[in-house]
């Protein structure tokens, strides 16, 4: 038994459970420069992170600009489900087709299509891309449409595709890879390159931009797919509609799913489990939000391929209040961690953390992620505008069991288990507010993760598994609580990485 094991024993001997107010990781001799850190970890058995960051599943935090964000970034996004099926599936494909290296399913036109037709599709799908293969009646290849076949075409309300397209095309086997697929493109100066059967269908597609970003850009930082594509998760409940979902979300080959309720272990989340895991093999399923060590292990036995932790943390979230249950966070953490710990599931710590020390701490207790949602609220990246309330710039943020998200969405009202109530006697367990706009979601993550290096330094953990291993605690008084924040001063300037 390490000391963070006795530790825990030992709070657990005289009845405490402990949040991340009530405790400071201990420092000690360190070679690790904080710059050296390695962040990588896992957020399910196969889906892996650069960075331990995931974006909630929220519907004031998680749609696809997010998620793209969260996954050039090097973390995850999950989008929310407070939408419909095909909804959130077109969410989904927005992120998989952001940055592709083989686009395994072009999107295609054909070349009876009128022009204008294509371009409000393009439109109301919200596609960033403007290249498009173009097939005949057979399904057939016959060229190429590209944004200055678009751009220097006029009456697009008469003319169809086959009157702009370029018909001498460069192709290439099927099965070419990504380097071969430079090298042709180089040669031949061609921007697109169409993948093609004997039989001249279409099986797959390269883009320059993106075969070039692979290569030589920033695409080592970037959370990909085998296929070089972003990766993108996507919550689910246990009700009526999960089917539909998933056979929408798999089809847009969503990495991971989360069964995003508000007590995981129950019988119903645990059977919905059960058939997933045998029914589709393309996916993780994440499965949340417990607090108990036996609830992991129930969800472990079951399949589960991650285990979502938190259970009215969040500071949207009433839970604790309204209903009277839920373990303080750190300790709940460390409970269900050290449950499956032989089963090697990753945990995701979802709740509870407002600066970036929690996620040293969250991370030393045994997560192997930590989910955010306050503190992404504020960003550019967030659904919904920016709005001035008493002359500042904010941005509006409410809980999944918010009163406002339960009349608007049946997702939350079973998330809740309401989802038979009558609007006019919902039990919310959550709240609606705003939040100050923070600008860019990439500038505040940086500073984030800059003070996760910071404390693993401290440590003198080179990694995370080193952190597991290495973390210990003090628990702290309230006045070491008051010691460890500025005091005795007026803040005349704030800093970009500190809020009490």
């Amino acid at each position: 038994m390490n000391s963070k094991d006795l530790f825990f024993k030992k709070i657990e001997s005289i009845g405490l459970a402990l949040s991340f107010d009530d405790v400071r990781l201990r420092s000690s001799y360190s070679k690790i420069m904080p710059i050296n850190v390695d962040l990588k970890t896992k957020f399910s058995r196969n889906v892996s992170l650069k960075i331990p960051l995931v974006s909630a599943a929220m519907d004031t935090i998680t749609e696809h600009k997010m998620a793209i964000n969260m996954a050039l970034l090097g973390g995850l996004g999950i989008i929310h489900r407070n939408n419909s099926s095909k909804q959130q599936a077109d969410e989904v494909a927005k992120v998989k087709f952001y940055l592709n290296g083989l686009i395994d399913k072009p999107i295609c036109v054909f070349e009876n299509d009128v022009i204008q037709n294509v371009l409000n599709h393009k439109k109301e799908k919200g596609y960033v891309f403007h290249s498009f293969p173009v097939l005949n009646s057979l399904g057939h290849l016959v060229g190429i449409v590209t944004k200055n076949d678009f751009d220097f075409c006029n009456n697009r309300a008469a003319k169809r595709i086959k009157d702009i397209m370029s018909k001498q095309i460069i192709v290439a086997p099927q099965n070419t890879n990504l380097n071969k697929a430079y090298d042709i493109m180089i040669k031949n100066k061609k921007k697109v390159l169409p993948l093609v059967d004997k039989n001249k269908f279409l099986r797959g597609m390269y883009v320059f931009s993106d075969v070039i970003r692979i290569k030589f850009g920033g695409s080592l930082s970037y959370n990909t797919d085998k296929n070089g594509r972003l990766r993108v998760g996507a919550a689910i409940g246990a009700g009526n509609d999960v089917w539909e979902r998933l056979d929408l979300l798999n089809k847009e080959n969503v990495d991971v799913v989360v069964i995003d309720t508000a007590h995981g272990d129950s019988k119903n989340v645990i059977n919905v489990l059960k058939k997933i895991k045998k029914k589709y093999s393309s996916f993780d399923v994440v499965v949340g939000n417990i607090s108990e060590g036996e609830s992991a292990k129930n969800l472990a036995m079951a399949g589960a391929d991650g285990i979502k932790v938190g259970q009215g943390p969040g500071s949207i979230c009433t839970t604790r209040i309204i209903a009277g249950i839920g373990c303080p966070q750190v300790t709940a953490i460390y409970n269900c961690s050290k449950a499956i710990v032989k089963a090697k599931i990753p945990v995701c710590a979802d709740g509870g953390i407002r600066n970036s020390g929690d996620i040293t701490i969250a991370l030393g207790a045994g997560a192997d992620s930590v989910m955010l949602g306050r503190l992404l609220a504020g960003t550019k990246e967030t659904p919904g505008d920016v709005i001035f309330y008493k002359g500042m710039q904010v941005k509006n943020y409410r809980g999944m069991g918010s009163l406002g998200a339960m009349e608007s969405s049946a997702a939350s009202r079973e998330r809740y288990n309401q989802i038979f109530l009558e609007k006019n006697k919902l039990v919310p367990e959550g709240v609606e507010g705003v939040v100050t706009y923070q600008g860019e979601a990439a500038n505040i993550i940086y500073q984030y993760l800059g003070g996760l290096r910071s404390g693993m330094g401290y440590v003198g953990a080179a990694n995370i598994a080193e952190l597991h291993k290495k973390a210990n605690f003090f628990r702290i008084s309230s006045s070491g609580l008051v010691e460890s924040h500025p005091h005795d001063i007026f803040i005349t300037k704030d800093a970009p990485n500190y809020r009490k």
